[in-house]
């Protein structure tokens, strides 16, 4: 076959192959989207209702669905479920309560004060679940056992133990208390302070090294730039 005639014929089937959509619809998603928007809209429904216009009630909705994404992040991350699903309950009940009060059950018209004064509360409650669920723990100090986990014997370094001498582990090098990277003893600090406000006692030695997950004679080392 001619050069000319196999081109046309690659054209051909290459403009007849069905093309793929370049986003692939997920039914779930459409489906999140629509019940998003109707829970938004009974939101500010009722924002209205209860005497909050304008801006601030198209804001209302908002955060209430920014603090269901917060507390499922939360719930996602694996760290403090129970401040997670706290806050998810919390949100959801403000959303659910919206959707049932504009439904028909409630006279829009003619809003109870008690109502009034739940929704005029709700930014205080929806700052304060944002900032707990944003601002969690801090993260562990890195641990340090790796980069201090050096061979100290001048033998094994030299490479002259024999063949059949066994392997031992070599030994952790420890840094002197006042050689201790400053990033580290600044982490142990936030964590004593943590311990002393949660506790009313300072942080022994063996706390400290199960929450810097360091090996004793570093915590030790580190325990003594804390006092």
């Amino acid at each position: 076959m001619p050069e000319s005639e196999r081109e046309d014929v690659i054209s051909v089937a290459e403009r007849s192959a069905p093309r793929a959509l370049p986003v692939r619809v997920d039914a779930v998603l459409v489906q999140a989207v629509i019940a998003a928007a109707l829970s938004f809209a009974h939101l500010h429904d009722l924002a209205v209702a209860a005497g909050q216009d304008g801006w601030k009630a198209w804001a209302y909705p908002i955060s209430v669905d920014l603090l269901l994404v917060a507390a499922w992040r939360r719930l996602r991350s694996g760290e403090s479920k129970a401040a997670g699903w706290c806050w998810f309950l919390v949100a959801l009940t403000a959303s659910l309560g919206a959707n049932v009060a504009t439904a028909g059950l409630l006279d829009l018209h003619h809003v109870p004060a008690s109502l009034r004064i739940v929704v005029a509360g709700w930014p205080a409650v929806a700052f304060l679940g944002g900032t707990l669920l944003a601002h969690g723990p801090a993260d562990p100090a890195p641990d340090l056992r790796e980069q201090n986990d050096e061979p100290t014997n001048e033998a094994a370094q030299q490479g002259s133990l024999p063949a059949s001498a066994p392997a031992s582990r070599p030994a952790l090098a420890v840094p002197s208390a006042d050689r201790l990277p400053t990033a580290l003893v600044d982490h142990a600090r936030k964590v004593a302070a943590e311990h002393r406000t949660r506790t009313g006692a300072p942080i022994d030695t063996d706390t400290l090294r199960a929450r810097l997950g360091v090996p004793r004679p570093l915590a030790e080392a580190i325990a003594t730039q804390l006092t």
